[in-house]
Order: structure tokens, then sequence, then C-alpha cells
């Protein structure tokens, strides 16, 4: 019987891998392609990529029926799990079945809200401290801040304070492993063997090994310790299955640490970025945000009990996460024949879910192309349907860290921007590029105006 498939697009493979080699000169944007076919061909579309058949879902209904209903027919794309796993391993990020649920039950007691709320003076201290390279009218790449300062932090909550001298370099060897992780992914349909002596490979290949060095040699001085820290580490370290009695073994604490370092503060930090240029270009949103700062905090350090009487400031972060998702889209691979959306889907297929053009959909966000933070107000999980707004994604496999990232994002942003504001100093139009995470489509400068009478007591 001849397999039907839902409406979609005639999409040439090789304009595609052009568009990402050669971009100025055929140019390709995913976003703009994926918002277009949501809105032409419905709530499920269907186009091919030479052999492989694609579809994107555009509806919450159908994206449940992936992510809940028929979660365990679904593993993670075979595409993903080759740019991942030279850095991530066997790690949550790209493991599957009994490994990731064993991995995934040992790993979520050191996320829940008790066990993150210890980090919130290290992500406040942490930024306070990164505000000492800050000067009224001084000019800052704030994408490059942004990095910096949530590696810091992942550094200081994972490790502790007693990072040794050899591990102090490992900051930029996670942006290098990431920075080969992402071109490799873009990259995908002409890849290229880590055995081919290319500069890239060579690169990676070198900061792989060095951080490789670096995680082994901190887990083994941990389990040597007398005693257990209260750093990420030492509560997984301690960790134990409830049948076996086993944790985890050192290559398997490796993969989950390098997980945790990448997926943790990149995405946090392009949050921010976009965060801070959308404050920028609304002085309304920012007054309304500095009015709640200064009322609640009174020029003092936040502390985590603050974060309940915050409630627009978490307004904020959740409608800059709506108009920019740091990740912009993800996929499926069904390990057996499934149906969605009364269409038979092969398995091998690709099955996708475009978060920013979800994120734009005028049946689920009035006026979507608006940054409004109040639509995030009280009742908002009521108004907005469960599947339609997925910063964090879903199901069982919703961001583990999506509390940690929450938390600190608000800490960054009610520490600074009490103190501070941040205008763009180019007046450049400003999109958002589909990378790894989304970008801005170059740096953001932004010139630093200190606020009049901002001072920490403790400055």
């Amino acid at each position: 019987m001849k397999r039907t498939y839902p409406d979609g697009p005639s999409l040439k493979f090789w304009r595609v891998l052009v568009g990402r080699m050669l971009p100025e000169q055929y140019p390709f944007d995913p976003l703009a392609f994926q918002c277009e076919i949501a809105k032409k061909y419905g709530d499920i579309t269907h186009f091919s990529l030479g052999p492989l058949h694609v579809y994107q879902l555009n509806h919450p209904t159908l994206i449940r029926q992936m992510l809940v209903e028929q979660a365990d027919k679904f593993y993670k794309p075979r595409v993903v799990k080759w740019a991942m796993r030279p850095v991530a391993g066997e790690g949550l990020l790209t493991s599957d079945g009994a490994l990731w649920k064993r991995q995934r039950k040992l790993i979520q007691p050191s996320l829940q809200h008790d066990r993150i709320a210890v980090y919130a003076r290290a992500m406040v201290e942490q930024t306070q401290s990164f505000l000492e390279s800050y000067r009224d009218g001084g000019v800052r790449c704030i994408g490059t801040d942004m990095s910096e300062l949530t590696l810091g932090i992942m550094v200081k909550t994972l490790f502790g304070s007693d990072l040794p001298e050899e591990a102090r370099g490992i900051g930029p060897l996670v942006t290098a492993v990431l920075e080969a992780t992402g071109e490799r992914l873009n990259n995908a349909g002409l890849p290229i063997p880590p055995w081919v002596p290319t500069e890239r490979n060579r690169r990676e290949t070198r900061a792989i090994a060095e951080l490789e060095a670096i995680l082994q040699l901190l887990i083994r001085r941990r389990r040597a310790a007398r005693e257990a820290g209260g750093d990420l580490l030492s509560m997984l370290l301690a960790a134990t299955d409830e049948e076996s009695g086993a944790g985890m073994s050192d290559q398997q604490l490796r993969d989950e640490l390098a997980t945790i370092f990448g997926a943790g503060h990149d995405t946090t930090a392009t949050a921010l970025t976009w965060t801070w240029w959308l404050l920028s270009e609304h002085p309304e949103v920012e007054a309304r945000l500095v009015e709640e700062l200064q009322r609640v905090l009174a020029g003092r350090l936040p502390e985590m009990s603050d974060l309940a009487k915050l409630p627009y400031t978490e307004m904020v972060i959740r409608e800059a996460l709506r108009l920019y998702p740091p990740g912009p889209q993800f996929a499926r691979e069904p390990i057996e024949d499934v149906t969605i959306g009364g269409f038979q889907i092969a398995k091998g297929a690709l099955v996708m879910v475009s978060v920013y053009s979800l994120h734009r959909d005028a049946r689920f966000f009035a006026d979507p192309e608006r940054f409004d933070p109040i639509r995030f107000g009280p009742g908002w999980e009521e108004r907005i349907p469960r599947y339609a707004y997925l910063p964090f994604g879903g199901g069982p496999r919703v961001c583990i860290g999506n509390g940690f990232a929450m938390m600190e994002a608000r800490l960054i942003l009610a520490t600074m921007a009490q103190r501070y504001r941040l205008a763009l100093e180019e007046n450049e139009p400003v999109t958002p590029v589909q990378l790894v995470t989304l970008r801005p489509n170059r740096p953001l400068r932004m010139r630093v105006e200190q606020r009049t009478g901002a001072a920490f007591a403790a400055c």
C-alpha cells in the first residue's frame, strides 16, 4: 500500500547544503523556512532532503503525541549523536533507552529545587565579581560577557571553590569543543570524518584530549577526598541506583559532566544575550523591570528568597525565551513505524519541532512578534496550551536543568539590571541565526550606563 504524506514544500537537498556553505551567495534561512511552511501547510507538514523524509509538527496536540504519548518510540536522531558524541560521549544528551533512563534517574535528584537553591549565592557572587570589570561609558560585547559569566558559574557550581591549578584552563577548552561541535552539526550534510587531518579536526582533538584529562583528574581527586562537598560533582559521585546500589563509572561521570558543562552555560548565555538586546529596544519594559528590582531589593544583592517577590523579572526572561529560544528546534527519530496526526511515519524518518515558529504562532500567542512579558503573568500556564511553549523541550526528555537555568538567569538579570543599563552601540539590524543555539547575526556591542545612585553596599 502506497504511503500518503502531509502536504509540504519541494526542497532541494543541494540547496540546503550550498546555503550552509555559501550563505552570502545562496542564502537559505531555516528559521524563515520553518515559519513559512507552518503557516502554509498546517499542523503537520512533510518534505524530503534527499532520501530522508522530514516531518515538521506545528500544533501542541501533535507535539504531545510524539513527546509524551509515544515517547518510547522515539530516539535522538543519529545525526545529533554523531555530532555530539565526540564531546558528550554517552551522556544524557546523546543516550537513549535503558542507559538514558538510568542516568536520568541518577542525576535528577542533584538538580531538584532544594538542591540547586544552595547555588544561588555562588551565582550572585560570580556576577558581582564579573561586574568589577564594568565601567560607566564602556562598551562590552554582551554575548561574550554572558558566555564567560555563565561558564564561570558552571565551574563554581560543578566543582566548588577547590578547582586545582591544573584545571584552571577548563573554560576555554569547553568553548573550543562547543564551537567544533556546532560546526560539525551545521555541516552534517557533508560530514568530514574525524581522522581527516583538517585544522578543525586537529584543534578539536587536542581540546577534547585536554578536557578529558582535566575531568578525569577532578573525578579522581573528588573520589579520593574524605569529605563530600556541596557541589554538583560531589552529588553525582554520591548518586546510586536504588536497585543495584551502583553509582556511575568514571567514564559515565565524565560524559555527564561534559554534557552539563556544554548545555548548562551556552543556552543560558544565549538567552541572557537576547534579553539584554530586547530590554535595550523596549525602554518601557526595562523601566518596569528596574522599578520592581529597586522596590524589592533597594540596592542590595538578590537572594534565592527574593525570586518569589520578583515576578516581572521572571516574566521578562520567559518572554525572551519565547521570542528567541536558545534551542530553536529539536528532532526525534522513530525507532518503529508510528502514527501522528493520522499519518503513518516510517522508522528512520526525522520528526522535528520548530520551537521558533511555534512560539510565534498567533493561534497560541496574541500579537506574537511583540515583546510583551505580561503574557506570562499569573495564570499563564492555563492560558497557553501545554506544548505551545517549549524553551526547555517537553515530555520525559524535558531539559533536566531547566530549574537551574531559570534561577541563574533571574539572579544574573536582577544583579546586573539594577546597577547598569546596556544600550546597543551600533544602529544596525539584529536578526537571529540558527546555529546549535539561536545567535544574533553579529556581536552585540553594548554601552554600559551606570544607573544613578546604583551601588551595592557589598561592592
